[in-house]
């Protein structure tokens, strides 16, 4: 888990941005997870580049009718991604048709995976360069871990980059993503 948060912090030091994506209640927790990053978690200071992908309706509806539901992360990655990035699949099975599409895209484009999944064997944890698993037999308890586990990343990243950026020689602001 630490090894995937320090991911996470390097690439929006770098000035990368973080991609959220799941099905369900992990897109409500992809979704809130991006607003911690993109908001506030605790501290006031610049906002992280970080998206929730499938979060526009009409682009989310557009290609789930003129590709398949499957393809719907895939082509916001593909339009939006680049190397440096790091795509945070979550996924409470790793069997999802649209998150592995995703990462299957991710890899393609030199974009580091990090899975937030469960015990279970899966096509998901073949495919990330860190996963994170949950061993609960309950989707509401692994949820619950996903949110925690990503609350976790939110405060080393936000303690790292915030004290980095008050110090006199830190210029993390502007490389983590925004005007303070």
């Amino acid at each position: 888990m630490l090894h995937a948060g320090r991911l996470l912090e390097h690439a929006l030091l770098e000035g990368n941005k973080l991609f959220f994506f799941g099905n369900g209640g992990s897109f409500a927790d992809a979704q809130h997870l991006c607003a911690e990053f993109v908001g506030r978690f605790e501290e006031t200071r610049a906002p992280f580049a970080a998206l929730a992908l499938g979060s526009n309706p009409a682009t989310l509806s557009a290609v789930a009718n003129d590709f398949g539901f499957e393809h719907v992360f895939e082509r916001e990655l593909r339009a939006l991604g680049h190397r440096g990035d790091v795509a945070i699949a979550i996924s409470t099975s790793g069997r999802s048709p649209s998150v592995l599409k995703a990462v299957e895209a991710a890899r393609e484009l030199g974009i580091a995976v990090v899975a937030l999944t469960s015990n279970q064997p899966s096509p998901l944890l073949d495919l990330a360069d860190f996963a994170v698993r949950v061993s609960a037999s309950s989707v509401a308890r692994i949820q619950e871990a996903h949110i925690l586990i990503g609350h976790v990343w939110c405060e080393l990243i936000e303690d790292a980059l915030y004290q980095r950026a008050t110090r006199p020689s830190g210029s993390v602001e502007r490389a983590a993503g925004g005007e303070p």
